[in-house]
């Protein structure tokens, strides 16, 4: 498979990752809110989900079982390392599933995994066939220079986003409360006020938890 192919493969799960968040978000909370770490319609982690099953899961194809398992410890391991490397860069939780039954760390939890396995199984029997033989029918160098600019936008966006993030972050340290619970507070007022991005990323993400340094050594 051609690495554009692969890349707009990557964009279109993104996209529908996206929108997914979205319809979900709207169904539990009766209100839109533009999911996502990034500026962009995209949600990369729906997308590199989707290309390591397409990629590493094919040899499953005839064993639905198989591959409903794989799925999920692929997505599993895919969210919980995503959790915990966002933590790592910006000392802050993007979700937390803590308060579910089975979960690991709060970083992932069984009841969102087995949908993501169903959906593994959607994806390898029936989404991906139509999407590629679609994107098969758009002539070799049209393909070519579509994935080169959504490529650029992507970078463009990730660079913009991490440095306001990275940003947001630093300000965030200035705030030495006694418990996380009022420096989340605290942080996510500073965000609001400060950043419109910080705006969209607050209603992105309600349940972020920003975590001190300076609090934790103390605790």
């Amino acid at each position: 498979m051609k690495l554009s192919m692969i890349f707009l493969l990557f964009m279109f799960y993104s996209f529908i990752g996206w929108i997914m968040e979205i319809v979900f978000t709207w169904f539990k909370d009766k209100t839109l809110v533009n999911r996502g770490f990034l500026m962009g319609p995209y949600c990369p982690i729906y997308g590199s989900g989707c290309i390591l099953i397409i990629l590493l899961l094919n040899k499953y194809f005839n064993d639905p079982i198989a591959l409903f398992i794989m799925s999920l410890v692929i997505c599993s391991i895919l969210e919980y390392m995503s959790s915990y490397i966002m933590e790592k860069l910006f000392k802050a939780r993007w979700w937390d599933y803590s308060d579910r039954k089975f979960n690991i760390n709060g970083r992932i939890c069984l009841e969102t995994l087995i949908p993501f396995g169903l959906l593994g199984c959607l994806l390898m029997y029936v989404i991906n066939p139509f999407v590629s033989n679609i994107l098969l029918l758009i002539p070799s160098k049209v393909l070519d220079a579509i994935a080169i600019i959504l490529f650029i936008i992507f970078v463009i966006d990730m660079i913009t986003s991490y440095s306001i993030i990275t940003k947001i972050h630093l300000s965030s340290r200035q705030i030495v409360m006694d418990n996380t619970e009022e420096i989340t507070n605290k942080v996510r007022k500073y965000i609001y006020n400060h950043s419109k991005f910080g705006k969209r990323l607050i209603k992105s993400f309600p349940g972020i938890k920003i975590l001190d340094k300076k609090y934790e050594k103390r605790k």
